[in-house]
C-alpha cells in the first residue's frame, strides 16, 4: 500500500478491525519507516481540518457503516489524495456511491487486498469473536463476518478451495454453505486471480466444531506462548502486566509477536523448564555485552559503542520484557500449585482410573492454595471423562465446590464456578460429540494408550494430544470418512492427497492446537496446514464461549443435577 502511494508524508485511515489486522503484522516503528506519520480512525474524525500536504492511505472493511463514513470524508476531503484499500470484496454499488461522492477527484486508487482476518502466526489466524453461537444457531452478524473472512483468506492464499465440514454439526454445515455460496458468487474474480492448475490437488477448507473436543481448552499449558495466554492472556499480541508489583511503567503492557521479537519466535513452543534455562542464557549474554560497553577508552571504542548501542538498547528491552513475563508466570505457578493441578488434569484427560482421580480431585478441592477456577476446571474434566461411569460422583463434587465457597464467604463468582462444570457437560457432553474423544471405542486408540501406559510418558504435563491431530492426519492420509466430513458440491480432489489444508474451528482454537499444526507441518514436507478459529481460547474465554451459547437455553442432558 505504502509503496504504491509514492514518496511523501502519509496518514493511514482505518476502522477498529483493520487497526487490529495491521497491528498484528506491523509494529508502529515499521510503519513510521514507510513515511506514515499519522494514524486515524474513520469513526473518530481528526481534530485537524486541512492536511492537503499529506497523502491518505485508507484501509477499511467494506461494511455499509464504513462506506457511509468514507463517503462523508470524500465529500469534504481533508487530505490531498486518497489511496483506498478494502480488506475484502466490495460491491459495484458501493464503488459507484464512493465515485459520486468524490467530486473533487481526490481518489487515486481503489483496490481489494483480501486481509480480512487476524494473522496471529504463519499458520494461525483468528477473528477475535467469543460467543459466535446461541444454542446451536449462529449469531447472524458473526456468521457473515466469519464467512467473509474465510473468503478473504482463500483469496489471499490464492487457492481454489473445496469445502468439507463436520456433517453432525449444524453450525459447521451453515458456515460451509455460506462460504461455498460466496466462492460461487466470486467465480469470475477467482478465475481472473487464481490460475487453474490441474497437476496440483485442490486445497481443502475443513470446518470443524469445538464441541467435539471440549477438553483441550480446559487444560493448563506448559509451552511459552500457550502458558502466557492461559495465565496472563494475549490480546492482539499484547500482554498486560499492569497487575505485577513494581513493574516498570514501560512494561505495564508488552508486545509478544513472533514477527518482531526474535527471542519469542525461537521459544514459542519451548516448555516452561526450557524457557527458564534460555532466559538465563539470554541474561548472561546481555551481561557480557553490558560489560563490553563499559570500556569506552578510544575513538574506535566510541565508534563501536555508537554503532552497536541501538542493538544493545533493543536487547535490554527484550531481556527485561521476557524476564518480567517469565517471573510472573513462575510466581503464579508456585502460588497456585499449578504443577499439581496440571498433573491431575493430564491424567484425567489421558487415563481412566476413576477411584484414584476422584480421591485426588477431592483432596485438591480442599486445598486453600488451589484457585476456585482451577478446582472448577478439574471437576469439568471429571464430568466429561466419567459422564457414563457407574460411580459418577459429579453432584458430590459440586457440593464440595459450593462448601468451599461458603467456607471462604465468597459471592457470585463462586456460584459461577459451581455452574461451570454442569454447563461444560451440557454443552460438550457425549450427546454433543460424534467423535471418540477419550479413545474408548477405537481399537487403534486403545492400543496406543496401552503402549503409552507401558512405556511411560516423556513429560507428565504435556502427555495430552488434541483430537485435531488425528483428524488432520486422517485427512492427509486420505482416511477422513466422506460420510462424516462430506465435501460440498462433490469431491474435486480425485482421490489425491491434499497439499494445502485450511482447518477452521467454529467455537475457537487453542495454542496447543497451533503447536500441533506446527508439528504436523514439520513432519509432512510438501503439506501446508493453516489453522483458524472464531477466536483463540484460554480456559477463561472458553468458559465465556460456553456461557454465551447456553444463555437462556434449558438444560436437557444435565437436568438431573439439581440446585445449579
Amino acid at each position: 500500500m505504502t509503496e504504491e502511494s509514492g514518496p511523501g508524508m502519509k496518514v493511514i485511515l482505518m476502522d477498529k478491525e483493520t487497526t487490529s489486522i495491521v497491528s498484528m503484522v506491523y509494529s508502529q516503528t515499521e510503519i513510521l519507516q514507510k513515511e506514515v506519520y499519522l494514524f486515524e480512525r474513520i469513526d473518530n474524525p481528526s481534530k485537524f481540518d486541512n492536511l492537503k500536504h499529506m497523502k491518505c492511505i485508507v484501509f477499511l472493511r467494506p461494511t455499509s457503516e464504513n462506506i457511509a463514513l468514507l463517503s462523508r470524508e470524500l465529500r469534504c476531503p481533508k487530505y490531498g489524495v486518497y489511496f483506498i484499500y478494502f480488506s475484502n470484496v466490495i460491491s459495484k454499488a458501493d464503488i459507484k456511491t464512493l465515485a459520486e461522492c468524490d467530486e473533487q477527484e481526490a481518489v487515486r486508487e481503489v483496490q481489494e487486498v483480501f486481509a480480512d482476518y487476524l494473522a496471529v502466526d504463519r499458520h494461525l489466524f483468528s477473528f477475535n469473536i467469543v460467543g459466535c453461537l446461541h444454542g446451536r444457531s449462529w449469531n447472524q452478524n458473526h456468521l457473515q463476518r466469519v464467512s467473509q473472512g474465510l473468503l478473504a483468506l482463500v483469496m489471499s492464499l490464492k487457492k481454489r478451495a473445496v469445502v468439507r465440514y463436520e456433517a453432525s454439526s449444524e453450525p459447521c454445515a451453515r458456515l460451509a454453505e455460506r462460504v461455498r455460496d460466496l466462492l460461487r458468487r466470486e467465480t469470475v474474480l477467482i478465475d481472473n486471480s487464481i490460475p487453474f492448475n490441474g497437476d496440483v490437488p485442490t486445497p481443502i477448507l475443513l470446518i470443524l466444531d469445538r464441541r467435539d473436543d471440549p477438553v483441550t481448552p480446559l487444560l493448563n499449558q506448559w509451552t511459552y506462548q500457550a502458558m502466557v495466554h492461559e495465565l496472563l492472556g494475549i490480546s492482539n499480541n499484547r500482554v498486560s502486566l499492569a497487575h505485577v508489583p513494581d513493574v516498570h511503567k514501560d512494561f505495564k503492557e508488552v508486545v509478544l509477536s513472533s514477527e518482531q521479537d526474535e527471542f519469542y519466535a525461537k521459544n514459542l513452543y519451548s516448555n516452561f523448564g526450557e524457557i527458564g534455562q534460555t532466559i538465563k542464557s539470554l541474561m548472561e549474554e546481555f551481561q557480557r555485552k553490558a560489560k563490553s560497553h563499559q570500556k569506552v577508552e578510544s575513538i574506535a571504542d566510541m565508534k563501536n559503542f555508537v554503532e552497536t548501542y541501538p542493538l544493545f538498547k533493543k536487547m535490554s528491552g527484550t531481556v527485561t520484557k521476557h524476564v518480567t513475563v517469565v517471573g510472573e508466570l513462575s510466581a503464579l505457578v508456585g502460588r497456585h500449585h499449578l504443577l499439581e493441578v496440571s498433573e491431575l488434569e493430564q491424567e484425567i484427560a489421558c487415563q481412566s482410573d476413576h477411584a484414584k482421580h476422584l480421591q485426588r480431585l477431592k483432596a485438591l478441592i480442599g486445598k486453600e492454595s488451589v484457585r476456585e477456577w482451577d478446582a472448577a476446571k478439574l471437576v469439568a474434566l471429571y464430568a466429561l471423562r466419567y459422564e457414563k461411569h457407574a460411580g459418577n460422583a459429579l453432584p458430590a463434587l459440586l457440593d464440595a465446590l459450593r462448601a468451599r465457597a461458603r467456607a471462604r464467604a465468597a459471592g457470585g463468582a463462586s456460584e459461577e464456578c459451581v455452574r461451570a462444570p454442569v454447563l461444560a457437560l451440557e454443552w460438550g457432553g457425549a450427546h454433543a460429540r460424534k467423535t471418540d474423544l477419550f479413545g474408548l471405542q477405537d481399537a487403534v486408540k486403545i492400543t496406543k494408550r496401552l503402549f503409552k501406559g507401558l512405556n511411560g510418558v516423556e513429560n507428565i504435563y504435556t502427555q495430552h494430544t488434541p483430537l485435531l491431530k488425528d483428524t488432520i492426519e486422517d485427512l492427509i492420509k486420505g482416511k477422513l470418512r466422506e460420510n462424516l466430513y462430506p465435501t460440498l458440491g462433490g469431491d474435486e480432489t480425485n482421490g489425491r492427497r491434499p497439499q494445502d489444508i485450511i482447518v477452521f474451528i467454529v467455537g475457537g482454537v487453542t495454542y496447543e492446537e497451533s503447536l500441533c499444526v506446527h508439528q504436523i507441518n514439520q513432519a509432512n514436507p510438501g503439506v501446508k496446514v493453516v489453522l483458524g478459529g472464531t477466536t483463540i481460547h484460554n480456559s477463561s474465554s472458553f468458559m465465556e464461549e460456553i456461557k454465551s451459547a447456553m444463555q437462556g437455553v434449558h438444560r436437557t442432558h444435565t437436568r438431573h443435577i439439581r440446585n445449579v
